[in-house]
């Protein structure tokens, strides 16, 4: 099973160059398991690539429009409304400018910033409809390397404005929703690679360990951006974009985007292993028969049980951690922990513990519900936990540095946890539901419909915390808790009919997924 002996001229060609190149070398074809090793991998430091470059710009903020620690200072989409009704001089005084970048040093620099910021969301949300549909009509691998290329085209862009002098607001605007268009092409395409080559047994606790990149992602585009702003901030975006550009290429030369694309079968060797650990012998979820049928509509998508709900959930999940995203550094600079306040980079670095708590938190979420075998449940239980955990911060993180970092590792776990389980697992799942009948041209749909979704509220949550936060940052972690309550009760019926599959017996639970009880 799997020889080359006599390659088939048709999945030849499909054959990635690199993976072509070591099995001439070898004289022998790649094994199965070599085949899913080489897929998280090459996915994994894909998509770190993409949050990395996603990162950046909110490390340049700090050189295009320097400021004062000025806590009167609420938010880049706020400061029109808590600074317009105050006398021009008064504003001056209150607001410390550095050398910065035009149009960004400006009195409504910030506000600007924030401009740049809504718009690559929104862009990104809505190209993630998009991306997700030309996805399941195209070859993924080059799909991936054109979003890549594009991201790092985009990035760089926006970075050579500070060697070719450009001050004109509306090419950094541009640059970013394009970068945002491009950037979108990522998430349902590396879901759907991974979907193709993983069985759905320990599905959750696999894609928990791979969804680590995004935390990840961020910390490294928090650090490398940070450590070369000395040297202009042109090099914090120029160097992103390159390194997303050069992983995208590596990824067209090396990712297998299916096993039928590679010719790829369980041979007897890993047959065995698997036997002998216990684990289901996975035959690959697409197949090469069902290539020729039409790829699944937009709405048709939609109608897929479990799809609506968990998209909504989402919704909610991805408001409340792209809030802390987007807000944590400002939130802990201008909070005194124990009567001290922080400076911009202790908080900067003290915000990577979230992420660090968001990693655990994806891995234990995946964990438990393949071990549970019901997402939902999972997902909703780590939402409600979610609630307490940011009423704690909120109200007894400012009393000692060791408290603040084991509430916000606690926060951060539970926060990410279900967005992490949703965004990868359960998208999966849902794009091999059984109503497809077997059809492999829903994955990036079904992936970009519910990522999609969840990126509006990633968008709208930091835009809702601006306004907001001018007037209490308690009336802002207010709204986080509501959000959480509400993407808990989205999951309801969902869960109600998992714990009716467990009540019935372990032999319902085992024919059904979680996404498909909502058939019952």
């Amino acid at each position: 099973m799997g020889s080359i002996g006599e390659p088939d001229p048709e999945i030849n060609r499909t054959k990635p160059p690199g993976i072509r190149f070591i099995e001439s070398v070898k004289r022998s074809p790649i094994s199965y398991k070599t085949h899913q090793a080489i897929v998280l991998i090459v996915t994994f430091f894909a998509y770190l690539s993409y949050h990395a470059t996603r990162k950046t710009t909110s490390i340049v903020k700090s050189a295009l429009d320097p400021q004062s620690p000025d806590t009167n200072l609420k938010s880049p989409f706020s400061w029109r409304t808590a600074y317009a009704h105050k006398p021009l001089e008064a504003t001056r005084n209150s607001w410390v400018l550095g050398s910065g970048w035009a149009p960004f040093n400006g009195s409504d620099g910030t506000a600007l910033l924030g401009e740049l910021d809504v718009s690559f969301l929104f862009v990104y949300a809505m190209g993630m409809y998009f991306s997700g549909h030309v996805g399941d009509r195209m070859d993924l691998r080059k799909f991936l390397t054109i979003g890549m290329v594009g991201t790092g085209l985009f990035t760089v862009l926006f970075g050579v404005g500070y060697w070719a002098n450009i001050h004109f607001f509306y090419y950094y605007l541009i640059v970013q929703m394009l970068a945002g268009l491009f950037q979108s092409t990522g998430w349902p395409s590396v879901v759907a690679v991974v979907g193709n080559w993983f069985g759905k047994r320990k599905r959750g606790l696999i894609m928990g360990i791979w969804n680590a990149h995004t935390s990840l992602g961020n910390i490294t585009g928090s650090v490398v951006a940070s450590v070369l702003l000395k040297y202009g901030w042109g090099w914090s975006m120029v160097v992103p974009g390159l390194g997303i550009a050069f992983v995208g290429v590596m990824l067209f030369c090396f990712l297998p985007v299916s096993p039928d694309a590679v010719g790829a079968s369980v041979d007897d060797d890993d047959e065995d292993e698997l036997k002998k650990e216990g684990g289901e012998i996975t035959e690959p979820l697409l197949r090469a028969k069902s290539d020729n049928r039409s790829a699944v509509g937009f709405l048709e998508a939609w109608r897929i049980p479990g799809v609506a709900p968990f998209s909504l959930c989402l919704f909610f999940s991805k408001l409340v951690a792209y809030t802390f995203l987007y807000w944590l550094p400002f939130y802990i600079s201008h909070t005194a922990i124990e009567g001290r306040y922080l400076s911009n980079e202790e908080a900067g670095n003290l915000s990577t513990l979230f992420d660090v708590g968001g990693v655990v938190g994806g891995i234990l979420a995946g964990h438990i519900s393949d071990r549970l075998n019901a997402r939902a449940i999972t997902a909703a239980s780590f939402m409600y936990c979610a609630i307490p955990a940011l009423f704690f911060y909120r109200n007894y993180g400012h009393v000692s540095m060791t408290l603040n970092i084991i509430l916000m590792l606690i926060t951060g776990m539970f926060v990410n946890g279900p967005y992490a389980l949703i965004t990868t697992a359960v998208s999966a799942d849902l794009g091999t539901h059984s109503s497809l009948k077997g059809n492999p041209r829903a994955l990036a749909t079904v992936t970009a419909i519910i990522d999609g979704t969840g990126s509006i509220g990633a968008a709208i949550g930091p835009l809702l915390t601006g306004y907001i936060s001018a007037k209490s940052w308690s009336a802002v972690f207010t709204m986080l808790m509501g959000a959480a309550l509400v993407a808990g009760l989205l999951l309801t019926r969902l869960v109600v009919a998992e714990v009716a599959a467990k009540i019935r017996g372990p032999e319902e639970c085992s024919r059904t997924r979680p996404a498909r009880v909502v058939e019952v």
